[in-house]
């Protein structure tokens, strides 16, 4: 029996451990936001955290994630998480919606990591997420926003 922990609970699977992770997720503990889009790492809608960093869950085989934190669309709560999610709603970032789990994920990522980050920061934290929609001007508008709106609400912490 593997346990694996994702989004804060701890999950026992009876899996195999090379399964990727992808199918874990979606198949044996029910996360769905986590979209299937090619299979081979290349567009980013499987994107969730590991520890912190963003990994392509469909080539991550389970037995990468045992002892680690996995978190999915569905457990991002961190304050950068809640800023990515609001300016993607406030700037209508989504237009098929299919890759948009992947991209706030990788867009929070660079935010945890990066507070204000640059044109060339955002475009290496982005690379490899896809959007067939083409939304990338939102999608740069969007975590741009959310870096604003995170520093306006350290300052009033700080103040």
């Amino acid at each position: 029996m593997i346990k694996l922990k994702v989004n804060g609970s701890v999950q026992p699977l009876d899996i195999d451990p090379g399964t990727p992770l992808l199918w874990a997720l979606r198949d044996h503990i029910g996360l769905t936001g986590t979209k299937f889009g090619c299979g081979i790492a290349q567009c980013g809608s499987c994107t969730v955290h590991l520890d912190g960093e963003p990994v392509r869950a469909c080539i991550t085989p389970v037995s990468e994630a045992i002892g680690k934190q996995v978190t999915t669309i569905e457990g991002l709560h961190s304050p950068a998480g809640k800023a990515v999610q609001a300016a993607w709603r406030e700037l209508d970032v989504v237009q098929c919606g299919y890759c948009q789990s992947g991209q706030i994920m990788s867009a929070t990522a660079l935010l945890e990591r990066k507070p204000r980050p640059t044109d060339a920061d955002i475009d290496d934290a982005m690379q490899g997420n896809l959007c067939r929609c083409a939304t990338y001007v939102r999608i740069r508008a969007a975590i741009k926003a959310a870096a604003n709106k995170s520093a306006q609400v350290a300052g009033r912490k700080m103040g």
